[in-house]
């Protein structure tokens, strides 16, 4: 059976390609979109995929991972403009069900030089995956979510490598995007974890919550090694209205 890391590259893939054969990955009848900006069932994927064909599309894997039903992908995007985007499938009996992402413009290098992708992309550990994931979970309850910053180092190497475009490198650097700015609200708040995938080292968080008080979709992908987060990439995008939404089924 084709793997469900596979199917998600040959689906995404064909929007760079045009091939007919990429949309045999989704089941339609049961398809579920979480993308508010796309309208729901096949008729939605042919439409995105239709006005995409006319950018002259490039579709790039940094980094892609499989957890149970979910396959699930770090990516960069040329559509007339260039974003960096986490695409989320869940798959039934070999074909997608369900799909959720989160997509920025890209932006960057960041205090550090660091791009928004750049980075390890070895997955290992495989056998540490759920300590792994229960890690991160602990970590973005506790601390992002329930703001315990003084918990920071428990869980985040003090030399923590950063790709948030908005910051550099460290674990002050990130507690800096958490604390609140005199009476103002965070750059960067947490409000509720939606969803927690983990293949190995890589653990991927699925989140609300806001960026300079907009409400917004915040996924954050941690990479641990012994113990500790040692590396961090993110998308934040704005979610819109319920007036805008092209599918009723929310963001998360």
């Amino acid at each position: 059976m084709t793997s469900k890391r596979a199917l998600l590259q040959k689906f995404l893939k064909g929007i760079e390609t045009g091939s007919a054969m990429a949309a045999a990955v989704v089941n339609e009848n049961k398809y579920i979109q979480h993308n508010p900006q796309t309208r729901e069932g096949g008729d939605g994927i042919a439409a995105l995929f239709a006005r995409l064909s006319k950018t002259n599309p490039k579709v790039t894997f940094m980094r892609v991972f499989e957890d149970g039903d979910f396959a699930f992908a770090h990516n960069v995007y040329d559509f007339a403009n260039v974003k960096v985007a986490f695409e989320v499938f869940r798959f039934e009996d070999g074909q997608a069900v369900e799909h959720w992402d989160n997509i920025q413009p890209i932006a960057g290098p960041n205090s550090a030089g660091r791009s928004m992708v750049d980075g390890v992309c070895e997955i290992t550990d495989l056998d540490k995956t759920e300590a792994y994931r229960a890690l991160v979970q602990d970590f973005t309850n506790k601390v992002l979510i329930g703001r315990q910053l003084d918990r920071l180092l428990d869980y985040v190497s003090d030399d923590l490598i950063q790709h948030d475009a908005e910051t550099g490198d460290g674990a002050v650097s990130l507690r800096s995007l958490l604390e609140p700015l005199g009476e103002a609200a965070p750059v960067r708040h947490y409000e509720t974890l939606h969803r927690v995938l983990a293949e190995g080292n890589f653990v991927l968080c699925m989140s609300e919550g806001a960026k300079n008080s907009v409400h917004s979709g915040i996924y954050d992908l941690f990479r641990i090694d012994e113990g500790l987060i040692v590396e961090h990439w993110n998308t934040v995008e704005a979610i819109p209205p319920l007036s805008e939404r092209k599918n009723d089924n929310g963001k998360f």
